[in-house]
């Protein structure tokens, strides 16, 4: 898993599954933490449309390729800063905020 620590704190609610071949997305109401799930009523749902889903995984590609502000979370639990490429750093919130701030690509 992979959090993005930058202007915007909140972490992408996306899940996508490769499902054997018949890939699956979702989004979510909240974080899956602990407190989301004892406390409160949280709501997974399909990503149905293909438009949907291809502005989706776009932006979900976009996020992971970060290594500006990003951290991954090891199977020990614990989170470990992602390297900056010296030559070509990603900021995938700056590229998100340029790409959107230029207007629609497609129509949905």
């Amino acid at each position: 898993m992979r959090s993005i620590v930058g202007r915007f704190l909140e972490h992408s609610r996306v899940f996508y599954f490769e499902n054997g071949g018949a890939p699956e997305m979702y989004c979510a109401s909240a974080d899956w933490m602990e407190r989301n799930f004892f406390r409160r009523v949280e709501v997974a749902f399909p990503i149905r449309r293909d438009a949907h889903r291809a502005r989706i995984l776009n932006d979900l590609e976009t996020y992971l390729a970060d290594d500006t502000q990003s951290w991954d979370l090891g199977r020990d639990g614990l989170y470990s800063k992602v390297e900056t490429s010296k030559d070509s750093p990603v900021s995938s919130q700056a590229q998100l905020l340029a790409k959107y701030a230029a207007g629609p690509t497609i129509k949905l």
